[in-house]
């Protein structure tokens, strides 16, 4: 035999290459592969890629720069399924990465992901296209695209899966984009509640704690609520409160629970099946914080509802409130507080906090917290108002000294809530006391100053119901809160307008706050509030009447008429018709002026000379005028003897007759009384007295600014007061004191004035002279003993609010004013059934003194006008 002969193998074909095989350690050659047509090659370099971007977020952020997002796009779509795995999978890894999501989103790739959700794909590739959606779905970008291309349904369809992180990331996913409204809406009608209540029962806490931060996204809404009532929800919910090793929980499943109080037929099916006692319980015995705060913000968000209310009251909620304010943690006392402002609404709750809780809140008023002690505040405020029996019992816990303190805090809402309580306690005058006496006017100003509305609206408030005497509007004065108070008046909002308004009134209560609040601008302020429609209010209105009224010498000098309510008082002064907006000087600078052509000022005050010291006895009458007056010494013994003599001593009869007390003001001459005899010893007396008058200290405005300025004394209406007391205000019949008086007036005035002799009496002359004597525009009006028109009415008017007669002030042109009274018809007196209204009538001072014209008689008309 022959040697066998071994057969060659057969070369490859010529066209065809050679296997190779390739170790890359570079990621970029890696991505390269990704182009490859291969489907080999294709798997191994996404695997490889894969374990890459596993190791780091900078791996991920390097792979972005080398341009491997846009070709791993494409294979998502591709025919193998390993690729599409291994492709999917990286993807699931990458979108973790900000940057990658962001051009994940400009590649519009998002029906790619979503179509991996297939029921027939792979777990694997569910799993990671899940991961991918839950990563996209963190930014509201993302959310959107999701939601558009659909991507809810199947994401609802995986919360069945067998495979646990597929259920992870899909609920995920879920909650992340039922933040949106819409997403929310359609979850509704994508029967969603019930597959997540299932995820409720996993093994795994991180999926529980996930349908349960889902649940209470979704059941903010009505519907949800009724879907998770329907299903058994609260169930549920009240099994995983039951069990102790899930406490990880309790917190999310309180919150659910406190969406679902809200809904009255849960509310109402809970309490029915025992679930309700089991909550208030766990509530109020758990040692954990952060449950004892979500149960009590259960209650809270239940308890808006005034049938929820009422159910929470049967189970005695209050009970369980009281305790959690006990709690040592600020968040657990704040949702407490919290709910007992809400649960006050129903008055059975508000009755037994009066008794418990009220001194646990005083005590949180206290706390360092100021986020407690506004939420302490708060439940006070709710608790006091309209309910006198809570605000002593707040006063008696000792509340009033810390609701103060709050009013310097730095949160709006306490000092809000502080000024709150303190006007309901306010609204009782032994508590409005007690809250004056801790210098709570000074405390205001702050919050007076406050740029916030409703600060602003209950410090005002708080001055409303706490300046109610003297001695407080002194000390809101004092302290500078009136100015803040009247810049209030030109706010914006309707509320602070208001209760500023208010308070203004309550301030314009005595004449020296209004005069104050005047020259501050507030009546120009509430003139130009009341203009308008949509800004004037009740109280503004009222506030602009309060200060006129209490401030007579502007509303005549505005108006032109003064009421027979409106008494005048001393200190009141007739400056003459002003045109609204000009300001009308203090009586105190007119005093201080030199004489001038201008209108005299009639000035009516029947107080005697402040009593100086002994030294100054003899010459008080001197420097009634803030400066020393060089007139005759005969006026001033004139006028010092009708003040020892008349209105000092009203009880001693004068000697004198009516008509010898003109004397000191008229050339004519008169005995004096006394011991002054003869014109050397009077000369004598001259200059002694100017001698001390000029060493004499002068009272505030011009010397001393300690001395206090008083108006100028005026003897002589002393005495009117005097007589018309005595003689005119026994009589019984009104209109007979009204002709008494009328006449009486008329003689201290001139007598009877005929009309054709009326252009002959010269008045102007004789208060041309009084100007001159007494160095000012302003005359007291008992100096006046020849008066015209306007001089006689403002002694009636003075004289009769003096003993009681009711008539009015009312100024005319060309120097006329004129006084009304309202008489019964005296045909009608007796007469049964309902009376007509009483007649007015003008008084006569001039022409017929005591005569009563009827208003609007041509006899009338022509003593108003010609």
């Amino acid at each position: 035999m022959g040697k066998k002969i071994k057969k060659e193998a057969e070369p490859p074909p010529k066209d065809v290459f050679d296997p190779l095989t390739i170790e890359s350690k570079k990621a970029a050659t890696v991505v390269l592969m990704l182009n490859s047509p291969e489907e080999e090659i294709l798997a191994k370099a996404c695997e490889a890629i894969y374990r890459f971007a596993l190791k780091g977020e900078e791996n991920k952020a390097t792979l972005l720069e080398l341009g491997a997002v846009e070709p791993l796009t494409k294979l998502l779509t591709h025919e193998d399924k390993i690729v599409r795995r291994n492709a999917t999978m990286i993807f699931g890894i990458l979108a973790s990465n900000n940057d990658v999501k962001k051009l994940l989103r400009e590649l519009d790739v998002m029906n790619s992901i979503i179509a991996q959700l297939a029921p027939e794909e792979e777990v694997v590739i569910h799993e990671f296209a899940s991961l991918c959606l839950a990563n996209m779905s963190a930014e509201y970008t993302g959310k959107v695209q999701i939601f558009e291309h659909g991507g809810l349904e199947p994401l609802i369809r995986l919360l069945a899966s067998p495979d646990p992180d597929v259920k992870k990331n899909s609920i995920e996913c879920i909650y992340n984009l039922v933040q949106d409204f819409q997403c929310r809406a359609t979850l509704q009608e994508l029967n969603a509640v019930p597959p997540i209540l299932d995820l409720l029962k996993s093994e795994y806490p991180i999926i529980q704690l996930l349908a349960l931060k889902t649940l209470g996204v979704i059941t903010n809404d009505k519907e949800a609520r009724a879907m998770l009532r329907d299903n058994q929800g609260m169930d549920h919910l009240l099994k995983i409160l039951e069990t102790k090793e899930l406490n990880d929980l309790h917190i999310e499943a309180l919150s659910v629970i406190a969406n679902c109080l809200e809904d009255m037929d849960t509310l109402v099916l809970i309490q029915q099946t025992g679930g309700l006692k089991k909550l208030l319980s766990f509530a109020e015995n758990s040692t954990i914080p952060d449950i004892q705060k979500n149960a009590a913000k259960a209650i809270t968000k239940a308890a808006y509802d005034p049938e929820n209310r009422k159910l929470f009251h049967e189970q005695e909620v209050e009970k369980c409130l009281v305790a959690l304010l006990g709690s040592e943690n600020d968040g657990t006392k704040i949702a407490a507080s919290q709910a007992i402002s809400v649960m006050c609404e129903n008055s059975g709750s508000k009755e037994f906090f009066n008794n418990q809780g009220i001194p646990q809140l005083i005590q949180s008023l206290r706390s360092d917290s100021e986020e407690v002690r506004e939420a302490a505040a708060l439940a006070l405020a709710n608790l006091t108002t309209c309910n006198t029996a809570n605000a002593n019992a707040a006063a008696e816990a000792d509340g009033i000294d810390p609701l103060i303190n709050i009013l310097s805090s730095k949160r709006d809402g306490a000092i809000s809530n502080a000024a709150t309580v303190l006007a309901n306690m306010a609204m009782q005058e032994p508590l409005r006391v007690s809250i004056q006496n801790h210098n709570v006017m000074h405390a205001l100003i702050s919050p007076l100053h406050s740029a916030n509305t409703i600060v602003q609206s209950k410090a005002a408030l708080m001055v409303a119901a706490t300046a109610c005497d003297v001695e407080a509007r002194t000390e809101l004065r004092n302290s500078g809160g009136l100015e803040p108070l009247v810049e209030l008046l030109r706010s914006k909002n309707a509320e602070v307008r208001r209760h500023a308004s208010w308070a203004v009134m309550v301030c314009a209560n005595d004449e020296l706050m209004a005069v104050e609040l005047c020259r501050l601008g507030a009546l120009d302020i509430l003139e130009e509030v009341n203009l308008s429609v949509s800004r004037k209010n009740k109280f503004s209105e009222a506030a602009y009447n309060k200060l006129l009224n209490n401030y007579l010498s502007l509303k005549y000098s505005l108006t032109g008429y003064l009421s027979s309510s409106n008494i005048i008082s001393d200190g009141f002064y007739d400056y003459g018709q002003i045109n609204p907006g000009t300001k009308l000087l203090p009586l105190k600078d007119l005093c201080l002026q030199e004489p001038s052509d201008l209108r005299a000022v009639l000035l009516v005050n029947s107080k005697s000379d402040v009593s100086p010291p002994p030294s100054m006895e003899d010459k008080s009458s001197d420097i009634g005028y803030g400066r020393s007056i060089s007139s005759s010494s005969s006026l001033r013994r004139a006028s010092k003897e009708k003040t020892n003599t008349g209105f000092g001593s009203p009880t001693e009869d004068k000697s004198e007759p009516t008509s010898g007390r003109n004397t000191a003001l008229s050339k004519s001459t008169t005995k004096e009384k006394g011991s002054r005899k003869g014109r050397g010893k009077r000369e004598e007396e001259k200059v002694k007295e100017e001698e001390e008058v000029a060493t004499a200290p002068k009272l505030a405005g011009e010397g001393s600014p300690d001395k206090e300025w008083y108006p100028p004394s005026d003897p002589d209406f002393c005495v009117y007061v005097y007589e018309v007391t005595k003689s005119i205000f026994p009589i019984t019949n009104i209109k007979e004191q009204i002709e008494a008086l009328a006449k009486y007036v008329a003689e201290k005035m001139g007598g009877k004035v005929s009309k054709e002799k009326l252009h002959d009496f010269s008045w102007e002359l004789h208060i041309s002279e009084l100007k001159f004597q007494l160095k000012s525009n302003v005359i007291p009006i008992g100096l006046i003993k020849k008066g015209i028109f306007y001089h006689r009415a403002l002694l009636f008017k003075a004289l009769a609010d003096k003993i009681g007669i009711g008539c009015s002030l009312v100024r005319g042109e060309y120097g006329r004013a004129w006084n009304e009274v309202k008489l019964m018809n005296e045909s009608r007196k007796g007469l049964i059934g309902a009376l007509p209204p009483p007649e007015v009538y003008i008084v006569d001072l001039m022409f017929h003194p005591g005569g009563l014209m009827k208003l609007r008689s041509k006899e009338a008309d022509l003593y108003r006008y010609l």
